[in-house]
């Protein structure tokens, strides 16, 4: 990995001003940072370079605003990130010009600075020249540290390393090591578990993953579409019938590549979609006209775990039911309870990533038991589907 791409191993910080993207996008609520995890994973690359000395100036966004907006300030943000690695941060309220030059002027060795949210500025998102090179004037070098926004190519992101030297901070460098072990260079056999509601979000990622998978487990509500391409009833259940032609293809390019999927066996029923409604399991051939699918049933998580058991390499994006409402939560803890252990025994690695995957984890009190849990939404899904990331792409030894 480090002779891909050029890191913090290969940077010379001391005394020099550090431009470092991180992501402080975390949710806010109530003047209170609810889920400080993205914070705690930028945090090694931020000591790691004040301790060499560096002039750290923290950069990110926040929110979607469209211009400068005080509920989107990041300055309530950097007292969380200053609270976390137990260090004072100075807090400027702009991102370039007088303001953030002079703060910078002023700094010392080891200092850190956190820049206001580079979003109220429109030349972030365009990646605008003429914003870049106001960025680019505050700093001797870059590092990126936010694989989260790596799959966009905005000014704070992929255009300041074209004007300064480029590095990956700690935390990406975890996440491209980690993900090279998966898809580039995986221990075979390799399954993918991809659930969640929509096939057609996650076409790409289907492709591209049957292409170097052996084993594809698909579940959550896009397993029924696979379902009914099978001429099984559904019920009620949440189903794209516009795609039953798709799901098919998707099965027959399994059949011709050799790869086989996994579908779920039996089911666990409601004929409501609320906490504790009366449920039971059916097999998936006994799905009644008034029943919506809402979980996999118990030879299912069976069927699943004895994949993973043979398994060497498992990435896992999405989960197998509607895990925010007990007792739909069920399939996906005890699966993911099944890889945590697997892992913890030294016998498969474990890499998983998106939104709902990492809330469904959460559930399950399984984060810290995965070989690497990415906290990147759309450049994990971006990266499972082959496509090149430009904030990595710039990073590459050339």
């Amino acid at each position: 990995m480090s002779n891909t791409f050029r890191t913090l191993d290969h940077a010379d910080v001391k005394g020099k001003r550090v431009l470092m993207r991180v992501d402080l996008n975390v949710p806010y609520e109530n003047g209170v940072v609810s889920d400080a995890t993205r914070i705690e994973r930028a945090a090694p690359s931020i000591t790691e370079l004040a301790d060499k000395g560096a002039k750290v100036i923290l950069l990110s966004h926040f929110g979607r605003p469209k211009g400068p907006d005080q509920k989107n300030s990041l300055k309530p943000v950097a007292a969380e990130v200053a609270h976390t690695i137990k260090r004072p941060i100075k807090f400027v309220s702009d991102c370039i010009g007088d303001e953030a030059e002079r703060a910078v002027a002023a700094m010392k060795s080891g200092d850190i600075i956190c820049l206001e949210n580079t979003r109220f500025h429109a030349g972030e998102e365009k990646n605008d020249p003429a914003f870049i090179k106001a960025l680019a004037k505050l700093g001797d070098l870059f590092v990126n540290d936010a694989f989260s926004v790596a799959h966009r190519a905005h000014a704070s992101t992929e255009g300041l390393s074209h004007l300064l030297p480029a590095f990956a901070g700690r935390t990406l460098q975890a996440e491209l090591e980690a993900f090279e072990k998966v898809l580039d260079k995986p221990a075979r056999p390799l399954v993918a578990i991809v659930g969640g509601a929509k096939i057609s979000t996650k076409l790409d990622l289907l492709g591209n993953l049957l292409e170097r998978v052996d084993v594809l487990i698909i579940g959550g509500a896009m397993a029924n579409t696979f379902v009914m391409a099978q001429g099984k009833q559904v019920g009620r259940s949440l189903v794209e019938r516009d795609l039953l032609d798709t799901a098919q293809k998707i099965m027959d390019q399994a059949a011709a590549n050799k790869r086989e999927i996994v579908l779920p066996v039996d089911a666990v029923v409601a004929e409501k979609f609320e906490a504790n409604a009366p449920s039971r399991v059916v097999d998936i051939d006994s799905v009644g006209p008034a029943d919506m699918i809402l979980d996999i049933g118990p030879k299912s998580v069976s069927q699943v775990i004895s994949v993973l058991a043979r398994a060497k390499t498992l990435v896992w994006n999405g989960p197998f039911g509607a895990f925010e409402m007990e007792p739909f939560d069920n399939g996906t803890v005890e699966v993911a309870e099944a890889a945590a252990e697997l892992t913890e025994a030294g016998k498969l690695v474990t890499v998983a990533g998106g939104g709902d995957t990492v809330a469904a984890l959460n559930v399950a009190g399984v984060v810290d038991r995965f070989t690497y849990v990415s906290t990147a939404g759309g450049a994990f899904l971006e990266w499972l589907e082959g496509k090149a990331l430009p904030g990595v792409e710039v990073l590459r030894v050339k």
